[in-house]
């Protein structure tokens, strides 16, 4: 069994470069919580040839809407969303230098070939493990759209965020090359 990779953002090419799909990640520091109605605002600002609210570059923007937190804790419960909900909004974002997305389910095309483009990546979070997620949020603070609740952009500090590599630079899938490991000849 190989020892997952600790990855620690800001990331550059060159980190994300190495990444290979199947990769089991510990991701420690700091990222970003981001969902639909989030990155639509930040499209709006992009249209308008205005500032992002948050610089992107290098960063990973985790697709959740957590639960809120129970006293003492930094977060609720935090799942993952379906990522394929902020496909249309991914490329503009990698552009900018989105490094990483951490979600569940596929992604489209335009994005994987975005993601080999710009030189990202695609992490899976487990869906179903919210609370055991959680656990690896030490701090949360909202720094944006505090008007969207928990679907507001966020500053998470996490410390061996569990997660696997689904889509590597080099436009690999591990969805598909799963799938195709198990298929019937």
């Amino acid at each position: 069994m190989t020892q997952p990779i600790i990855l620690r953002p800001p990331l550059s090419n060159e980190d994300v470069e190495k990444l290979r799909i199947g990769d089991k990640i510990f991701i420690t520091g700091v990222i970003y919580t981001g969902r639909d109605a989030a990155h639509k605002r930040l499209m709006d600002l992009i249209e308008k040839g205005e500032k992002l609210p948050v610089d992107l570059k290098g960063q990973l923007i985790y697709y959740v809407g957590p639960a809120p937190a129970k006293p003492g804790k930094p977060i609720g419960s935090a799942g993952p969303t379906t990522s394929g909900r902020m496909d249309a909004f991914s490329p503009k974002l990698m552009k900018l230098g989105l490094k990483g997305m951490i979600g569940k389910g596929m992604r489209s095309q335009a994005v994987i070939e975005a993601m080999m483009k710009y030189k990202a990546v695609y992490l899976a979070a487990t869906g179903g493990a919210a609370a055991l997620i959680a656990r690896s949020i030490k701090r949360a603070e909202v720094v944006v759209y505090e008007d969207l609740g928990p679907e507001a952009i966020s500053r998470l500090e996490v410390e061996d965020f569990p997660c696997v590599v689904v889509n590597d630079t080099r436009g690999n899938d591990l969805y598909k090359e799963g799938a195709k490991k198990y298929a019937r000849e």
